[in-house]
């Protein structure tokens, strides 16, 4: 039997890279930025995310906002409720 050369098995690492980045490159993105009748898809969707976006950083702090300020005014409201009450638990001191 002739005995084979050991064959290295790992690529170079130039190599490596220069194949994940021409598959970076040909992916499903870049198709679609190619073809100008699927861009204006893309747009759309980017410009339907970007309002998405803005809403939610609208929204969120405004919410938060409207709820803690209703809390705050339901917990005076009952506090001030709760000191009535105590007052016309109390009885009446004749005035001389």
């Amino acid at each position: 039997m002739r005995s084979r050369p050991m064959v290295d098995r790992v690529r170079p690492m130039e190599e490596s890279f220069s194949d994940a980045l021409a598959e970076s490159l040909n992916g499903p993105l870049t198709d679609v930025l190619a073809d100008p009748s699927t861009g204006s898809n893309v747009i759309a969707f980017l410009v339907v995310v970007g309002l998405g976006l803005g809403m939610a950083l609208i929204y969120i702090p405004l919410r938060l906002f409207l709820t803690i300020t209703t809390r705050s005014r339901r917990l005076r409201l009952l506090q001030k409720i709760r000191r009535l009450r105590e007052e016309l638990a109390q009885p009446v001191q004749p005035s001389s």
